[in-house]
């Protein structure tokens, strides 16, 4: 309660982020309350169908002054899946999980890796990095924009704070999920390309400036 009543009262505090102190190098981890990790694929050509996946965490190795040094390291776990099927009876969840897709049992948990970054602009970069999905692991892309940020805060009790967005995609048939993919010249099946969204604020009590 008192967490929930702390962030209730950042939204209402009249002082914007800039005139706050800019964070600061050092590292920071996510805040999963915060942040969210989004699957989209295509279903049928009718609709994209979006699921979270809860279980995920995550280091940065932050830097402003030298953000192409930054590394990323992201652990989701495989069974964390979401799909908030209506049907109690029906679970959902595990034919995502199971053995046809993700197999969270042979392989219980995703990685990124950071390998590299490239500014694209003042707050967008490319973060290239290592993905080990189902056993595989390729190269994955993620366009990743700075929201901004803070290095401390007197009402936020988890120090410096920085919020990230970022979109990438993928064929799951590349990591070995070819489960349900349409026939050549047709729409009926799940689709190959599977998009990506994230939204990520990570915090550190280390990292948070000294306030007057």
């Amino acid at each position: 309660m008192l967490r929930a009543a702390l962030i209730l009262a950042l939204t209402a505090l009249p002082v914007a982020a800039q005139d706050l102190p800019a964070p600061v190098a050092g590292q920071y981890q996510l805040e999963r309350e915060h942040s969210r990790v989004l699957f989209k694929v295509n279903h049928l050509g009718f609709s994209t169908y979006i699921a979270p996946f809860t279980g995920v965490e995550a280091t940065l190795d932050f830097d402003p002054e030298n953000p192409e040094s930054m590394k990323v390291q992201a652990t989701i776990q495989t069974g964390s899946v979401e799909t908030l099927y209506p049907d109690p009876a029906f679970d959902f969840n595990a034919v995502i999980t199971g053995p046809d897709l993700l197999d969270a049992a042979q392989f219980p948990a995703i990685t990124f890796t950071s390998t590299g970054i490239a500014l694209t602009g003042d707050n967008t970069a490319d973060v290239t990095g290592d993905l080990t999905l189902h056993g595989v692991t390729k190269p994955v892309t993620l366009a990743v924009t700075y929201n901004g940020g803070w290095g401390n805060m007197p009402m936020d009790p988890a120090g410096a704070r920085i919020g990230f967005s970022a979109t990438g995609s993928l064929n799951r048939s590349d990591f070995g999920m070819g489960y349900g993919l349409p026939a050549p010249g047709t729409t009926m099946g799940v689709w190959d390309e599977v998009k990506i969204e994230i939204e990520a604020e990570f915090t550190s009590k280390e990292a948070a400036v000294p306030l007057p």
